[in-house]
């Protein structure tokens, strides 16, 4: 004989599987139904995830994406690539790029999975130009990997521009924020680019350095731009986790490279700037504010 069990109050038919209706019905109380529901709930949680998941997939997609074609594709180092999109016939995408550090989303035609990138130019060059510059790192099955194997001319689609950047007005005027420390990993040089060539007077304050941490020289993206930036203000210290026997320089990781430093820096006047690797990033913040640097002082692009 099957049993319809009816709960108080009343359930909503779509809570509990389906009883047969041609037998008896009985009451519960309150605290048996609660003991039901109890044992009920997981069951109900794990499907409405599951639904929650199916419809957002289903929902539509209401980025506006903008198509734009590749300007150049070429190797940057190792495993990265220098990219530049021509945003010239999109005005209202290239202004909206206005500080250092912000972002978008590339998508390919036929691939589901977009890529966000951070823009490796300064917003000036995009505004003369009418171009975005990117650092992109390939990495295989990846949307990054297929973009790096396009050429000039082949269309991608940009999201708007999006991100908070480096908001520099908080390590300014300059003469308060004389010492300002910059360090990125990897890729995350590209922000860092975009930072140094838009200017934050470096040249009036007394101590700028980069820590530049890669694997080697041959994975150390811009090297032809750093006398540019070190006639800018910037003093560049390249870090190399795993050299060759000829370098002699900083080795190890950037954070230990600069809790090795020897200069001293006076915290009440310092900003900071990180982008890279998580670790970096929550070990160089840790040092910094274990020093008395301000933790609204240390500018993250995320």
């Amino acid at each position: 004989m099957s049993v319809t069990t009816t709960l108080y109050p009343p359930p909503n038919p779509l809570t509990l599987p389906h009883l047969s209706s041609h037998a008896p019905r009985r009451t519960l109380s309150p605290p048996m139904a609660t003991i039901i529901r109890r044992h009920l709930n997981p069951i109900r949680r794990r499907s409405l995830a599951v639904a929650a998941a199916v419809r957002q997939q289903q929902q539509p997609d209401t980025t506006l994406w903008t198509p734009a074609p590749l300007a150049t594709v070429k190797p940057a180092a190792e495993s990265l690539f220098h990219i530049t999109i021509d945003v010239s016939d999109s005005p209202d995408l290239a202004a909206s790029y206005t500080l250092a550090g912000q972002y978008l989303q590339l998508r390919l035609p036929d691939v589901e999975k977009p890529s966000f990138l951070a823009i490796a130019s300064p917003p000036s060059l995009t505004s003369t130009k009418g171009v975005f510059e990117f650092l992109v790192k390939s990495i295989a099955g990846s949307t990054a990997e297929l973009l790096c194997g396009l050429g000039k001319g082949d269309v991608v689609e940009l999201s708007p521009v999006m991100g908070k950047g480096f908001n520099t007005d908080r390590i300014s005027p300059p003469e308060d924020y004389q010492s300002v420390l910059i360090f990125a990993t990897g890729s995350g040089i590209s922000p860092i680019r975009s930072l140094i060539e838009s200017g934050f007077s470096a040249d009036q304050r007394s101590d700028v350095r980069l820590y530049y941490g890669a694997r080697n020289l041959q994975r150390m993206a811009y090297q032809d731009r750093f006398k540019a930036w070190e006639s800018s203000g910037v003093t560049i210290v390249p870090v190399l986790s795993q050299p060759d026997d000829s370098w002699a320089g900083e080795t190890g990781y950037v954070q230990a490279a600069f809790a090795r430093a020897k200069k001293v820096y006076a915290p009440e006047s310092t900003g900071a700037v990180l982008c890279g690797q998580k670790q970096m990033a929550e070990e160089v913040t840790s040092i910094l504010v274990g020093n008395g640097v301000a933790d609204d002082k240390i500018l993250k692009n995320f």
